[in-house]
């Protein structure tokens, strides 16, 4: 009997420090069910398990300590070190903030100043007249990155296993909020705040376990283009810089924006609609489309109907930036089509010319601009998974 409640007690307090970690980080076969609620349940009662597994195996392992030889002694001491080393190695090694940790170091530079290469993409917001640029190989690192823009406190968050940069505004029922990262869900990075330690997802700012489920985050309208397309709508941005501290962190990152990454995470599929094809996404309402990346790339321009509102998507001449807007402007609804050096829109209605930042700058029109419209590249898998209802968009060849 003692040898057996010996190993139900290791066995407990091993197999729980692994499973709490286990399910919110991707591991293989970790991220594909419904584990959330008992990854939750472990999370916020591991103490409570962990007593309950060295109640079981105290009387026993004191009593063959004291009684039985020095090989049973031994054989004791290595399963006791074998627990400690699991403990320390997933609670101090593997815990998502202890893998990827915050900036220490926040510098943003001007235009003039700025050392990050043009061609890199970034996560844009501007509000209140301040512009601030993020690059992703830098944020999605940190995944998350705290930082006040025209005088509003933001939550800048990027998970790079989805593909998904989204900006909060870090306040929950009135109070300012501070957030860790805890793990993931489908493959989406989690969040946990302090104040009810509720886990929240970066995808939608949506709490999803804890006192706070059902609440979400605000989220602050942003855009992800390459640095140089983001400076030539916003000549006065600043950009954050890397992070000295971390460079050799960074440079795993190096090539996620050309997706030239191989494994499995966060690869780039060649070919469209595959798990991991990226794809620019907007929901309008309930409703919600996809486009593939590689038929947009082709394509340049799309115009289209979600929700009830007209929308254009549109591709730079980069090709690596995109914008959307409704295609709305007063009461015409308007389609759009590339001028003939490809450098500019034009409406088929007017005739008239239009920037990539959606205003008309020549024609019956000028003047005029178009209202954004939200919208996303993410992975296809990240997409589906967390907006179940979209529709694939096929472009017309």
């Amino acid at each position: 009997m003692k040898v057996i409640l010996l190993i139900i007690g290791f066995l407990l307090l091993i197999s729980v420090e692994i499973l709490r970690v286990y399910f919110i980080m991707p591991f293989p076969g970790s991220q594909e069910e419904e584990t959330i609620t008992l990854a939750y349940w472990l999370h916020s009662n591991i103490i409570f398990v962990r007593i309950i597994g060295l109640a079981i195996i105290a009387y026993p392992f004191f009593y063959y300590f004291r009684n039985k030889g020095q090989m049973v002694k031994v054989f004791l001491a290595v399963i006791l070190g074998f627990y400690v080393m699991v403990f320390y190695m997933f609670n101090f090694r593997y815990l998502a903030d202890q893998m990827f940790l915050q900036p220490k170091n926040k510098v943003f530079l001007d235009s003039a100043a700025n050392k990050v290469l043009l061609k890199q993409l970034i996560v844009g917001v501007t509000i209140n007249n301040e512009s601030k640029a993020y690059p992703i190989e830098v944020i999605g690192y940190h995944h998350q990155v705290r930082d006040i823009v025209g005088g509003e406190p933001i939550m800048v968050t990027y998970c790079t296993v989805c593909r998904s940069g989204r900006i909060f505004k870090p306040v929950v029922d009135g109070h300012d909020e501070t957030f860790r990262l805890v793990g993931m869900d489908h493959y989406n990075a989690m969040f946990e705040d302090k104040s009810t330690n509720s886990w929240w997802r970066q995808i939608n700012g949506e709490a999803i376990m804890g006192p706070s489920k059902g609440k979400s985050l605000e989220e602050i309208p942003s855009a992800q283009m390459s640095l140089s397309e983001w400076m030539k709508l916003h000549p006065k941005t600043t950009v954050m810089q890397p992070d000295t501290t971390f460079s050799e962190a960074y440079k795993g990152l190096s090539d996620y924006d050309e997706g030239k990454r191989k494994g499995r995470l966060e690869r780039k599929d060649s070919l469209s609609w595959m798990e991991k094809s990226w794809v620019v996404g907007l929901q309008i309402g309930m409703d919600a489309r996809a486009y593939d990346w590689i038929e947009l790339q082709n394509a340049r321009i799309v115009n289209d109907v979600v929700g009830g509102m007209p929308v254009l998507i549109a591709v730079t001449p980069d090709s690596i930036s995109f914008h959307s807007f409704s295609r709305v402007s007063d009461a015409d609804t308007l389609s759009f089509e590339l001028s003939s050096n490809a450098k500019n829109l034009i409406d088929s209605k007017t005739n008239s010319l239009w920037n990539w930042n959606g205003q008309c700058v020549s024609g019956d029109l000028q003047g005029k601009s178009l209202k954004p419209v939200q919208s996303y590249q993410e992975y296809w898998h990240s997409w589906k998974t967390f907006r179940p209802q979209t529709k694939q968009y096929i472009v017309k060849k």
